[in-house]
């Protein structure tokens, strides 16, 4: 049997550093050994923000380009 704790009452976020970019980790307790709320927040989704910011002034031809060299996997981000 896996050992377990209680997530004490609270609310708790974090980010952490990954090779994609920077991902979220939010976590929310109510005194028991299951978390009452628990997001990850995948670095794909802050990539993808940046989006409309780079997309000002460019081709349509250059759509491609540009989601390609921000690395996004489009399956992490729909979560």
């Amino acid at each position: 049997m896996a050992p377990t704790f209680k997530i004490p009452n609270g609310e708790l976020y974090t980010r952490l550093e990954s090779g994609k970019g920077e991902i979220g980790v939010f976590i929310q307790g109510n005194n028991d050994v299951t978390p009452w709320r628990f997001k990850i927040r995948a670095a794909d989704s802050n990539n993808l923000q940046i989006l409309p910011h780079i997309l000002k002034g460019a081709k349509v031809a250059d759509i491609m380009a540009i989601l390609g060299s921000i690395d996004v996997i489009m399956g992490s981000v729909d979560r």
